[in-house]
């Protein structure tokens, strides 16, 4: 055992080692929403489908993310984007409303910095049901695993899995594309989204049902 005066030593250093630049402060959570306000922005509105409900999924992600003291510096940006589809899944809750009409594909019209290619991806992602848009963007674009998906979601990874092979069929049908088994739908709005280095099979390739 340890005598006490170097067991306070090692508890000291390690509170140096974990010391206060160690944690994102609300000041990097600032930099960060401001440095990416386009990306997260466009998380936001993909996610809600509505420039309102993007707007106060935005707000919300600011607020939440101040109020953190115990995030990793270098994990910041992508508690941010967390940050951001926890919030869109509380405001939409798509497991609880896997029905609600689709939102409005012109409402893509108010993004008017996004390429006018990038704005037809969008309108068709938009056109998908709240629970298949959620899985889409979360799974394809921002790469979470399935049990990730069910876990944030409330629902089952089958249904993220089956949830995401419809949306893949209908960007498919769009890009007059077959979705089979090792067929890849390229989106030009992945550039938005990070593409880390574990990047997985979740990607935007998909075996289509029955494959």
């Amino acid at each position: 055992m340890l005598p006490a005066s170097k067991a306070n030593v090692g508890r000291a250093n390690i509170t140096g080692i974990v010391g206060s630049g160690a944690y994102a402060t609300a000041a990097d959570f600032q930099r960060i929403f401001t440095e990416e306000m386009s990306a997260l922005y466009l998380l936001s509105f993909l996610l809600t489908g509505a420039r309102e409900q993007a707007e106060e999924c935005f707000v919300s992600g600011i607020g939440e993310c101040a109020r953190e003291n115990r995030v990793f510096n270098e994990w910041a940006r992508s508690w941010a984007r967390r940050t951001i589809i926890r919030s869109a899944i509380r405001l939409v809750a798509p497991v609880q409303h896997p029905e609600e009409a689709m939102r409005n594909p012109a409402a893509v019209r108010t993004m008017d910095k996004l390429p006018l290619v990038s704005q037809t991806e969008v309108s068709a992602i938009l056109e998908l049901k709240p629970v298949e848009r959620f899985v889409f963007v979360m799974s394809a674009l921002e790469r979470y695993s399935d049990h990730d998906c069910s876990v944030l979601l409330g629902c089952t990874r089958r249904n993220v899995i089956e949830a995401r092979a419809r949306a893949l069929q209908h960007l498919g049908m769009f890009m007059n594309l077959a979705v089979r088994e090792n067929a890849v739908i390229e989106l030009t709005i992945a550039r938005y989204f990070p593409t880390p280095a574990w990047r997985g099979a979740n990607g935007l390739s998909a075996l289509a049902p029955g494959a």
